[in-house]
């Protein structure tokens, strides 16, 4: 079973009180092709699942666009302040082979933290993280491999 964990790409400044609705800028849309094309030459999604907000929802439409077959969850207890546990607890009972999870920090770092037994781990913008494991469950996880978007300044 491989977990697939991808923090969205930039995102605008948000306004007070707007956070669930701030959009990718430019380079962040550019950074979500560049994970969008690592994921499409990787591997082979079953399942997406996906925060509420916009930002995130947005990184995963460029996913989409190879995997337009795929369903996708939204789950809205994987937001920036949610905590990590009943995040995870609430994975490990999705039964897909290959699950493809977009969010944010500080809760993405948090879960990767959970999965391995180590210490929370910053995510640059847009990166994706793959972790294998039987079942989803604290400690059960190896992390495979990494991928950052690099885009010159």
């Amino acid at each position: 079973m491989k977990l697939i964990l991808i923090r969205h790409g930039e995102a605008a400044p948000g306004l007070s009180g707007q956070d669930a609705i701030r959009q990718l800028t430019v380079r962040g849309h550019q950074q979500a092709e560049l994970t969008a094309k690592y994921i499409a030459e990787n591997f082979r999604p079953d399942l997406f699942v996906v925060s509420p907000y916009t930002r995130a929802q947005q990184t995963l439409a460029h996913i989409q666009e190879n995997f337009p077959d795929i369903p996708t969850q939204v789950y809205k207890d994987i937001t920036p302040d949610d905590p990590a546990t009943p995040a995870l607890h609430w994975l490990s009972n999705l039964t897909a082979e290959t699950i493809v999870v977009v969010c944010h920090m500080n809760i993405i770092a948090y879960i990767a933290a959970l999965l391995t037994e180590d210490f929370p781990e910053s995510f640059a913008l847009a990166e994706a993280r793959v972790y294998e494991q039987p079942v989803i469950m604290v400690g059960l996880s190896q992390e495979k491999s990494r991928f950052v978007p690099y885009l010159e300044s």
